[in-house]
């Protein structure tokens, strides 16, 4: 859709309209200002979906959030379940959970993370990069994938699959389960169940290397492209474990500047307030979090899995770290900042969550009886985990009846927000400026927004009065009255 508008120049220019960004979860749409020229004077992502599960979440006995929140999405709600009981163990007074109850759910965010990833690559994106990104529509999706690369279509399906029982087994339904509760989970493993996955495992661990084997070879076969589209420079913002490992379920912040050197590092999740802000702006629903001390202006960052990688010192299971490794050779051992590069970093983190899936199922604590416990209450508790798509924030508040009067939630791709903006903005001046919009070109900006595996839905908030336009036609399409509410 286009139409005539002025930008800030003043000048006469038309507006583009991606209205649905397809292949990714939620509803987004990009809007471009063109001049008479073609010439791109701005490119923005709008998320155009609001919802407020921080309001209706007020008001509600705690223990219902974990199981609440994760219908903010039905690709990533074990990260939501997490993040969520996380912060209300400490609530509970739950400072260390029992063995069983630890590695249980390690063991439901790993199979979380394996099938996310699974699912955006080889199901999303693998489209886009198998056969162009202005191939023929009607071929470039996962019908299209299945019928010329059959196995790595099924490849990716199984994949997925694994992940998803991991899920059942350990939250007691593939999406939106209830196995993690405030101080520890309600179910533990059988030995049945544990053996079942395990049959599985030299079949993911082998998929899952032949996934890395496959983004290198794109890569390599197109490094100019790979390296250079979309490209932008930011900071980077993950959690790290011990040891400044990758850590998906636990960890403390780090943050690194586009050079790569740290520059702030060990933030407990308790104290994230103190490092980071959220900027607020009329054209989206989705906030702008940056870095406090660089300011809205310098702070706005990159999180996920392009950042943990190379935020983290190693990781700890072999075959991943042989990829890191690999990853860091190809680039120099400078850091990268093309969005393309998540896809590879994506299918390493795919890699090492289906050897830490192996490390948790020969351990006998994940059939153990001891699962939840409690301790001295407190009202208030943050817990930060990190999703699929990047580090996710859950803060609540608790009052003495056990009501949560307070929640904040800062998401994966809300992080990303600023990012992926940057991103499209990129493509935008290198591939349309000067040209005539064409779906393979505009499939150009949807590329870019798809790099970072955005959760549409799981972002949308907002502050203060939303704006509302409401137009009232008649029955042959004329217009008889409209009405405005200003955001303001």
């Amino acid at each position: 859709m286009t139409s005539l508008e002025t930008s800030q120049t003043d000048k006469p220019t038309r507006r583009i309209s991606i209205d649905q960004v397809s292949r990714v979860e939620g509803h987004g749409k990009v809007t471009l200002l063109l001049d008479d020229e073609g010439h791109v004077h701005q490119a923005r992502l709008h998320i155009v979906e609001f919802r407020g599960f921080e309001r209706f979440i007020q008001g509600r006995p705690y223990w219902e959030v974990p199981v609440m929140v994760q219908r903010l999405c039905g690709i990533c709600p074990v990260s939501h379940h997490l993040a969520a009981s996380k912060a209300l163990d400490v609530v509970v007074g739950a400072t260390q959970l029992t063995p069983t109850a630890e590695k249980v759910r390690r063991l439901m965010h790993y199979g979380q993370m394996l099938q996310s990833h699974a699912l955006h690559f080889f199901h999303l994106s693998s489209p886009d990069l198998l056969f162009g990104f202005d191939s023929e529509v009607s071929k470039r999706n996962v019908v299209g994938v299945v019928a010329a690369y059959p196995e790595l279509a099924t490849h990716g399906v199984l994949l997925r699959k694994f992940g998803q029982e991991v899920i059942r087994l350990t939250a007691g339904k593939r999406v939106h389960g209830t196995g993690s509760i405030p101080g520890g989970v309600n179910k533990s493993l059988t030995r049945a169940e544990r053996d079942e996955l395990l049959a599985a495992l030299p079949d993911v661990l082998q998929w899952a290397r032949e996934g890395v084997d496959l983004v290198k070879a794109l890569h390599q076969k197109n490094t100019a492209l790979y390296e250079s589209f979309g490209l932008f420079r930011s900071s980077l913002l993950s959690l790290v474990g011990p040891g400044g490992r990758l850590e998906f379920y636990d960890g403390v912040i780090r943050a690194r500047d586009a050079d790569g050197q740290v520059m702030v590092d060990g933030i407990e999740p308790k104290n994230y307030r103190q490092h980071i802000e959220e900027e607020v702006k009329s054209w989206s629903y989705m906030k702008f979090p940056y870095l406090t001390a660089l300011g809205p202006e310098r702070g706005w960052y990159k999180v996920g899995p392009l950042a943990r990688v190379q935020n983290c010192d190693f990781i700890h299971t072999p075959l991943a770290e042989a990829e890191r490794q690999a990853f860091r050779e190809a680039h120099g051992g400078q850091m990268v900042h093309a969005p393309l590069a998540y896809h590879w970093t994506r299918l390493i983190e795919l890699l090492h969550a289906a050897e830490v899936i192996g490390e948790l199922l020969r351990d006998d604590d994940l059939m153990g009886d001891a699962l939840v416990v409690s301790g001295e209450r407190v009202g208030e508790g943050v817990g930060i985990i990190e999703a699929p798509r990047g580090t996710l924030i859950h803060h609540y508040k608790v009052d003495s009846q056990d009501l949560v009067t307070m929640c904040n939630l800062i998401v994966s791709t809300t992080h990303n927000n600023q990012a992926m903006n940057e991103a499209i903005r990129s493509v935008a001046r290198e591939y349309l400026d000067g040209h005539e919009p064409t779906e393979g070109l505009m499939n150009h900006l949807e590329v870019a927004i798809r790099a970072f595996d955005p959760c549409l839905s799981c972002a949308t908030h907002a502050m203060g009065r939303m704006p509302l336009y409401v137009e009232v036609r008649d029955a042959s399409g004329a217009v008889v009255g409209s009405a405005t509410k200003s955001s303001r």
